[in-house]
């Protein structure tokens, strides 16, 4: 842990990446071009000021001790130069960089050994959907090897009124099936979490499971649940339909129309009254054709010379009638007016998501957010976005419109939505959509993106915009995990803390973790364990019991500082004991076949030493061991307990 991480670039996710790393008790070294000494976000940092892609001054950075390198200027040309220019000159220092063009990503990592390229839209989309559906979101990673391998960490407040005052945590995680990170105020996390414990008003658990088992728990605490989409009836669908269609016409096509209608209605009448063999339809059937076909007139059934004169003016006139409206209407079409017309039969009435700004951030929270199984509508100003007709592909109705404009967010029904979620590229407009739709509706939930992470919590804290998020705040520490390997799924800050998510391969040669029960790895190392995947790749509910094998795969929340300790299976202390005071009759059969194989005696001298409680069990042993030893004496009703050496 002594190894200093180089940090490339101090813009806004730079900042936030050295935060988290100063939190972690990480040493930094911070090479930037316009960063000066007295910067306070530095906090006595060591700084090299210059252009990252220089041999020299890279050199300066101490790159041959360094535990890896970050790159995360605001151009991805510099970024590729740097990091091609580091893997030349340190060929097994691992990289890990920003980049915009998401193209380039795979490839790169393809190409470059072990440069690790991410992308912030694809690093925070997940987060801000998971914000919409569930009101909040701490954390979120995915298992590889499940077929719903989302999981959240989120935080549910346990309000005066709520039925879970006077439950159990184990209880509250149970009726979700999450695991529990932590209990606050309690200050108790991970595996010190006392399951026993009773909640009270005020008190907050932090759970870690899949996005919709935790979704009632937290919309419960957020005083939104989220309503079931809402749909209106095909008439009254239909009608706006209509009524948008209509609305949605140019001005042209409204007054070629009109005109053709009354010059056929005028036209019919004519016929009809003087015309005395044509009834109503024969009558409209011949002005219709006069005007726009070139079939025979049928001047013999048009006695008066008045009647050949009118019927050649109308002939004239509906030609050119015709090919003028033809042009306006095929002008109107090709500007693809009438597809915005069309969506609005595809937006329910409520109980949907709506997302404002179609960029690429936007877009993979619409992916998001559909693969959950969410109803989305969209709104993006430009018609000609790269990803409009993408998202209409996929079922998402789009409005082309601005999202600052009422009559805009009307037409989504945003105020009757399940959340809002303004992901614009610019700050003050995704502000000016989030306070235009709580005007509508003040309980709505909504969320919005800001690049300013200051100015997120200004709002959270000051404007009770609760669900401001900030795009650094969001991606730092993905750039952060991904140093320690491709290992860490995911890393977070809690309360002062800073948690990993680790993906932890049992291997052939794992001496120290293959064949002992999870418990005893989970308490000995600071784990707590979300999944135990075999090699087949089943999972185990029963994490905690479950025996490692070789090929599992065991991931677990684990504290940053004992990450370290984990990655290179450093053995704990085995400074613990085990005393049994009490045997239930029933179980002392069991227990003397246990002592037997503890101590190495014979079936009389156990049954000697049963006879003289308290007993010590076992010493020398680890926390885990210990721990794991007492969980089964406590199941055959033994009463013991772990004491020192």
């Amino acid at each position: 842990m002594n190894q200093p991480i180089i940090l490339c670039g101090l813009g806004r996710i730079g900042g936030k990446v050295l935060e988290f790393l100063r939190t972690a008790g990480l040493p930094v070294v911070v090479i930037d071009t316009q960063c000066q000494e007295s910067d306070p976000r530095l906090e006595g940092t060591r700084l090299i000021r210059g252009d990252c892609r220089r041999p020299d001054v890279l050199a300066q950075a101490g790159f041959e001790h360094a535990r890896g390198v970050i790159i995360l200027t605001s151009d991805d040309l510099v970024n590729i130069s740097t990091a091609l220019t580091i893997r030349h000159l340190y060929p097994e220092i691992r990289i890990v960089m920003r980049m915009f063009n998401q193209d380039l990503i795979s490839r790169l990592g393809k190409a470059v050994h072990n440069v690790y390229a991410l992308s912030t839209s694809t690093l925070t989309a997940p987060l801000f959907a998971l914000t919409a559906s569930t009101g909040q979101a701490l954390g979120t990673f995915r298992i590889d090897g499940l077929t719903d391998g989302r999981r959240q960490v989120g935080q549910a407040t346990v309000d005066p009124g709520s039925p879970l005052v006077g439950r159990t945590v184990r209880d509250t995680a149970a009726s979700v099936q999450a695991q529990v990170v932590a209990h606050l105020p309690a200050g108790r996390w991970l595996n010190d979490v006392d399951p026993e414990a009773r909640l009270a008003a005020g008190d907050r658990l932090v759970l870690c499971g899949e996005p919709r088992g935790l979704a009632p728990l937290l919309a419960e605490h957020a005083q939104d649940a989220a309503p079931h989409v809402r749909w209106a009836g095909w008439l009254r669908r239909q009608g706006r339909l209509l009524r948008r269609t209509v609305g949605e016409m140019d001005t042209r096509v409204k007054i070629g129309a009109g005109i053709l209608l009354v010059v056929v209605a005028f036209s019919t009448i004519v016929f009809e009254v003087s015309v005395g063999r044509y009834g109503f339809a024969e009558a409209f059937f011949r002005a219709v054709s006069i005007l726009a076909t070139g079939s025979d007139m049928h001047e013999e059934h048009l006695v008066e010379p008045w009647q050949k004169v009118f019927a050649g003016i109308l002939r004239i006139f509906g030609q050119c009638l015709m090919a003028g409206l033809t042009a306006i209407v095929t002008s109107y079409l090709l500007r693809m007016r009438l597809g915005g017309a069309l969506e609005i039969r595809r937006i329910p009435d409520g109980g949907h998501v709506v997302v404002c700004g179609l960029g690429s951030v936007g877009f993979r929270v619409v992916e998001e957010l559909l693969a959950a199984g969410e109803r989305v509508v969209a709104i993006e100003r430009a018609n000609d976005g790269r990803f409009v007709a993408t998202a209409r592909r996929l079922g998402v109705a789009v409005i082309i419109g601005d999202a600052k404009v009422a009559e805009v967010l009307r037409q989504a029904h945003a105020d009757t939505a399940r959340a809002v979620i303004a992901v614009t590229s610019e700050d003050l407009i995704n502000l000016e959509i989030a306070l235009l739709v709580r005007e509508k509706n003040e309980q709505q939930r909504v969320v919005l993106r800001l690049a300013d992470a200051d100015l997120a919590k200004t709002l959270r804290e000051a404007a009770n915009v609760r669900l401001a998020l900030s795009i650094a705040a969001l991606a730092a520490p993905a750039f952060v995990a991904a140093v320690f390997g491709d290992r860490i799924l995911s890393i977070f800050p809690l309360e002062g803390r800073v948690l990993a998510v680790i993906d932890l391969l049992i291997g052939e040669k794992d001496t120290v973790f293959a064949g002992q029960p999870a418990r005893v790895v989970a308490v000995d190392y600071g784990v707590l364990p979300v999944a135990i995947l075999s090699q087949g790749g089943s999972g185990s509910g029963q994490a905690f019991n479950a025996r490692l094998a070789s090929g599992d795969r065991l991931i677990g929340i684990v504290a940053l500082p004992d990450l370290q300790r984990l990655i290179r299976r450093e053995p704990p202390a085995r400074d613990r004991g085990v005393e049994v005071d009490a045997i239930p009759l029933p179980t002392r059969g069991w227990m003397v076949t246990l002592l037997r194989a503890r101590q190495g005696i014979s079936a009389e001298e156990a049954e000697k030493a049963l006879d003289q409680l308290p007993l010590r069990l076992a010493s020398g042993l680890t926390r885990g061991e210990a721990e794991d030893l007492l969980a089964q004496l406590v199941r055959e009703r033994v009463s013991a307990r772990v004491t020192p050496q």
